[in-house]
């Protein structure tokens, strides 16, 4: 009797198996989204500088977002995607931004580092990223290779400059100084967790009508960083 039981125990936990092993492999999704959701830090560049302007301090950006992933072909590797997201960026250097009680501003470029303590402007930026996205991921694979490069627009809509210094504390919120739209090329790369990422602004932080010794300041954003993708 005894044996009858181990054997039925025995066939019972073997069909239980059977059915646990199909039903897992009957939830594997074959309509896959990959790296709906992204998390970037960077640190930020300048380009196209001024003579004299440089930069100090740890120039920092942190990007964070979510991507409608739409796979393009029945692999499902090969993707579009758009998405909405939010980017908060900060600029240290040797720029000083001053205001008047009319609100014109003058640029001055501060050549002896050791006259202020803290010089830096930050921004927010809401983005729309539009990737071609291209991987080595299947439906059971979640550690793969990938490349994503694009296109993304942004609008600032708030700023901040701030000094601390020999002329005392300044700080001014939301001027009209800086181009609050922003456009450039993106590009991310990498195996699993770890991602480079690259942006490169085709549009001026600065509006063209800021000068400096009557010389538009051109400068555009190149940020290089790391990109971290969630499901």
């Amino acid at each position: 009797m005894r044996n009858r039981i181990w054997f039925v125990f025995l066939w019972i936990s073997g069909v239980y198996q059977v059915i646990a092993q199909n039903t897992i492999e009957k939830v594997v999704d074959s309509l896959y989204k990959e790296d709906q959701f992204y998390l970037a830090v960077t640190y930020n560049l300048f380009g196209n500088r001024p003579v004299d302007l440089s930069q100090n301090g740890f120039s920092n950006g942190l990007h964070l977002g979510f991507m409608k992933d739409m796979p393009l072909n029945k692999r499902r590797n090969v993707a579009l995607s758009i998405g909405l997201g939010y980017s908060t960026n900060s600029f240290y250097h040797n720029l000083y931004i001053s205001q008047d009680e009319n609100q014109v501003t003058t640029y001055d470029i501060i050549l002896q580092s050791d006259t202020y303590t803290k010089n830096k402007f930050s921004n927010h930026i809401v983005e729309m990223p539009i990737e071609f996205r291209w991987r080595t991921s299947t439906p059971e694979e979640y550690k793969f290779w990938r490349i994503y490069t694009g296109f993304k627009l942004g609008y600032i809509f708030g700023n901040r400059v701030k000094y601390r210094g020999d002329l005392g504390d300044i700080q001014y919120n939301n001027i009209k100084v800086f181009e609050k739209f922003q456009y450039g090329l993106n590009l991310s790369f990498g195996y699993n967790t770890w991602n480079a990422y690259l942006y490169y602004a085709l549009s001026p932080i600065f509006s063209k009508e800021n000068q400096i010794n009557g010389e538009s300041i051109d400068m555009n954003n190149i940020k290089i960083g790391l990109i971290f993708y969630i499901l």
